[in-house]
């Protein structure tokens, strides 16, 4: 087996629980407060996810590995 590594800096955030919260809390928007991106977090609480849908694009974004913490960085495995 291979290991993947990533270069450069990486978020003090983890992979593993910004997915289960996405999963399971994601329609409230606990993964974005999470990862710190607080202003997201509050239009997903209110707007309850944007009925489904952003929490969906959300979830598809973090097992792919491009939706990251607030500064930019990517999440830690």
């Amino acid at each position: 087996m291979t290991e993947t590594t990533t270069v450069g800096p990486v978020s003090d955030k983890k992979f593993v629980p910004a997915v289960l919260l996405c999963f399971f809390l994601g329609g409230l928007g606990v993964h974005r407060f999470y990862l710190g991106k607080i202003g997201t977090g509050i239009l997903m609480l209110v707007t309850l996810g944007g009925l489904g849908i952003w929490t969906i694009i959300d979830f598809v974004r973090l097992i792919v590995g491009s939706l990251r913490d607030k500064n930019g960085l990517p999440l830690r495995h």
